[in-house]
C-alpha cells in the first residue's frame, strides 16, 4: 500500500473494510507462521464470528491451524452457544470448551456469591487451559475501542509464566513487526481487530452475511430498570424488592455474562437498521450494556493484569 500511497484506492474498489481484513489476515497468518501451538478464543460473539470469517479467509481451503476455543462461565445467553455450536459445527473445526465449573469443582475458584458476575474469574480457567493444552498465543476479538485499558494493548500483547500483562512493558510494534518470542511458560495474547471499531463491525457483518445470534436483533424480553439501565429477568437476574418487571422491544450490543449484559432500548431488526443505530449512538457498547464495568470494584484494567483477555 505504501508504493501506490498516491493512488486513490477507493476507485479501485478497495474500501476501509478490506484494508482492516488484509490487516487482520496478515496477523493470523503472522501468528500462524512463528507460534508453535496458538489457538483462536471463540464465544459466539459478534466479534469472535467476525474472527471465525477472517480465520476462513486466510487460511482455507485448508483447516485452521490452530482449535476453536470457548471459556464458558455458565452464565451465557443460550442463543449465543447455540450460535457457537452450530458454527464451529459447519466449519468442521475443533472446538474446546472448558467450564468455570469445571475450575469450582477443582478448588481454583471459590464464588461466595453467586449473584455476582463471573467474568472476574474466567481469566483462572482461561490459564488453566492455557497450561492443559501449550497454548502458546491465543487470539481474541478484543478491540481498542471497547475499553480504556483494551486501548493500551499491543496487537501482540506478551503475558509472563504467570499469565500477567504489564501495561509498562511492552514490545514496539514498529511498521508491523512483531516480536513473538516467548519463554516456556509464557504466552502471547494476540488481537488481530483491535483496530476496528463497533461500526466496523457490523458493517462487516452486513458485507460479508454472517450468521448472528438472535439476540443481537430487537425482541421483547422482560427487563426492570436499574441504575439508570435495562436489566434482563432471567433465571440468575431476579427483580429486587419495588422494582417493576416490563417488557419491552430490546435488543444487546454486547453479548456476555447473563448477570451484568444489559440490552438497549431498540426497534432494529436486520443488520442494516444496527448499522444506522450504531451510527447514531454516542455511548460506547461497553458503556451502554456491561454493568460490571460500572458496578465492580476491580477495574478492567487489574483484571487483565490478573490474566483476563
Amino acid at each position: 500500500m505504501r508504493l501506490m500511497e498516491n493512488v486513490d484506492l477507493r476507485k479501485h474498489g478497495f474500501t476501509h473494510l478490506d484494508a482492516l481484513e488484509s490487516e487482520s489476515i496478515h496477523i493470523m497468518r503472522e501468528v500462524a507462521a512463528e507460534c508453535k501451538n496458538p489457538a483462536l478464543l471463540f464465544s459466539g460473539g459478534k466479534d469472535s464470528i467476525v474472527m471465525l470469517r477472517l480465520a476462513e479467509k486466510a487460511f482455507r481451503p485448508a483447516k485452521f491451524p490452530f482449535p476453536l476455543v470457548h471459556i464458558d462461565t455458565e452464565h451465557n445467553f443460550p442463543e449465543v452457544i447455540e450460535c457457537r455450536d452450530k458454527l464451529a459445527l459447519d466449519l468442521g473445526e475443533r472446538l474446546i470448551v472448558r467450564s468455570l465449573e469445571d475450575s469450582i469443582r477443582r478448588g481454583s475458584i471459590v464464588i461466595r456469591d453467586e449473584s455476582k458476575p463471573r467474568n472476574p474469574y474466567q481469566s483462572v480457567t482461561l490459564l488453566e487451559t492455557i497450561a492443559e493444552f501449550g497454548f502458546d498465543a491465543c487470539m481474541g476479538g478484543a478491540r481498542r475501542d471497547e475499553e480504556k485499558a483494551r486501548a493500551k494493548e499491543r496487537i501482540f500483547s506478551f503475558r509472563d509464566e504467570f499469565g500477567q500483562w504489564d501495561p509498562k512493558n511492552q514490545r514496539p510494534e514498529l511498521w508491523d513487526l512483531y516480536n513473538t518470542r516467548v519463554h516456556p511458560g509464557e504466552n502471547i495474547r494476540v488481537f488481530p481487530i483491535s483496530n476496528w471499531t463497533e461500526m466496523d463491525i457490523w458493517q462487516y457483518i452486513e458485507r460479508e452475511n454472517l450468521h448472528i445470534p438472535s439476540i443481537y436483533f430487537a425482541h421483547e424480553r422482560e427487563i426492570v430498570r436499574r441504575n439508570g439501565q435495562l436489566v434482563p429477568v432471567s433465571h440468575l437476574v431476579k427483580p429486587k424488592e419495588g422494582e417493576v418487571v416490563e417488557r419491552l422491544m430490546v435488543r444487546f450490543r454486547t453479548v456476555g455474562d447473563m448477570t451484568c449484559t444489559a440490552p438497549v432500548a431498540s426497534t432494529a431488526c436486520c443488520v442494516r437498521e444496527i448499522v444506522e443505530e450504531t451510527a447514531a449512538t454516542r455511548i460506547t457498547e461497553r458503556g451502554a450494556t456491561r454493568l460490571d464495568d460500572q458496578t465492580s470494584d476491580v477495574s478492567m484494567e487489574l483484571r487483565k493484569k490478573e490474566g483476563y483477555f
